[in-house]
């Protein structure tokens, strides 16, 4: 089965791009939008509208595959790809990357996804958020060209043992972090809040106080609101540095703080994403490494989760390879290529380290499909509700692509048989 052509369409993401160093700064609400001037490159306001372009392969056969290129909330910061506009990409796509694409025979997803991730034009990689949706293009198309799911291109092609299975889903709350959270129990999220504890002084609290009474009003909302006592989820709670930053970067005051969130969160365990920011790769992997080093030793069962400056698989395979963090987040428009997704996922599991596949609010429906049918064929130990901060919405496409995917893989042999015109 050959490309016939690829075609191209802009569109809107499913939440927003956000000047991070702005907020950090301290930029105050306006409602929905923020107050002040943005510091990132790129930006032309603090928070504004989140952008994707569709990239559509049309096989042989009339069948339409396709792909969105996005990127994430937090753009061109962290050590991650400036911000991507569709008018500023689109041209580029269709000029450069079309053509490279039509007439192309869709044997492997692998070997065509590594030769357009790796792809350079005037010496320089392509943006992430091209190779991340051209990548999900072709995917799709080899699925289809082979009449099966995703998942199963990708166990097949990676020689990835054991069935495809379900991954427990991580639900985000935005700032609606308490009515969320009722969201989140009533339709049985397996992690949760997120919480976007992104502000010290609005967040956190000066001396971490904001927070502590989030995690205690958390779990005793969690057991008031559960239907019985078998549901019990994970706490998975991103503050984005502030802890670092209330406490000076000091392991010993930070791991002290975390002892304390661990003795409210019980009997729930409690995972804690980018504990500091120390805007630099290495100073970050040593500064995880210290703290998670201390939380053992102190038997402060707190699991530290990577995610600022582990953005790149090179990133992913360094931070496992130096046991800097319990789990790590994959974040999926970070790594370009959905290749890089399956190599990261199943780098993690070889070294005993937990995959998380991630992402952003800032995706698209699609972009979650295709990351959802990846982390099932790698077994992820948990993957994001996505897109948006709404969580009903995001939890709605991932839980029900997995079912989809259940569903068709258990029943391949008579699809097959089917499709072979057997009755």
């Amino acid at each position: 089965m050959k490309v016939l052509d690829v075609l191209c369409s802009a569109g809107r993401s499913g939440f927003y791009f956000d000047d991070q160093r702005a907020i950090k700064k301290g930029a105050g609400h306006d409602g929905f939008s923020y107050v002040g001037e943005p510091v990132t490159e790129g930006f032309s306001q603090i928070r504004q509208a989140g952008e994707a372009i569709s990239v559509m392969i049309v096989l042989e056969d009339g069948q339409i595959a396709y792909g969105d290129c996005a990127a994430v909330q937090y753009s061109g910061a962290g050590g991650r790809d400036p911000l991507f506009l569709a008018e500023d990409f689109l041209p580029l796509i269709e000029k450069e990357i079309a053509p490279r694409l039509k007439g192309r025979e869709l044997q492997s997803f692998k070997s065509l996804a590594e030769e357009f991730d790796g792809l350079t034009l005037a010496g320089k990689r392509l943006h992430t958020a091209i190779r991340y949706g051209v990548t999900q293009a072709i995917l799709d198309a080899v699925a289809k060209a082979k009449k099966m799911t995703m998942a199963e291109v990708i166990q097949n092609e990676y020689q990835i043992r054991g069935g495809i299975k379900k991954v427990p889903i991580f639900t985000q709350s935005g700032d609606d972090r308490y009515s969320n959270v009722d969201k989140m129990i009533i339709k049985g999220a397996d992690v949760l809040p997120h919480a976007l504890i992104n502000s010290v002084p609005e967040k956190l609290g000066l001396q971490g106080e904001i927070l502590k009474e989030y995690v205690k009003w958390l779990r005793e909302r969690i057991i008031q609101l559960r239907a019985d006592s078998s549901y019990h989820p994970v706490l998975h709670i991103d503050v984005y540095g502030t802890i670092g930053l209330a406490f000076g970067n000091d392991p010993e005051k930070m791991a002290g703080y975390l002892g304390e969130l661990e003795k409210m969160a019980e009997p729930f365990t409690l995972r804690i994403e980018g504990p500091m920011d120390v805007e630099d790769r290495m100073k970050q992997l040593q500064a995880l490494k210290e703290l998670r080093s201390l939380l053992k030793k102190k038997g402060i069962n707190v699991e530290i989760v990577a995610d600022e400056w582990c953005n790149t698989w090179d990133d992913i395979k360094l931070f496992a390879d130096e046991g800097a963090a319990d789990m790590i987040q994959i974040k999926t428009p970070d790594l370009g290529g959905v290749n890089n997704i399956v190599k990261a996922i199943l780098y993690c599991k070889e070294k005993g380290i937990g995959a998380y596949c991630g992402g952003t609010c800032n995706e698209t429906d699609r972009s979650a499909q295709v990351c959802t049918q990846i982390a099932m064929a790698c077994g992820a130990d948990q993957c994001l509700a996505k897109p948006g901060m709404g969580v009903d919405e995001g939890f709605m496409i991932v839980y029900n692509e997995m079912n989809r995917v259940l569903a068709l893989t258990k029943m391949r042999g008579r699809i097959n048989s089917l499709l072979a015109g057997e009755r």
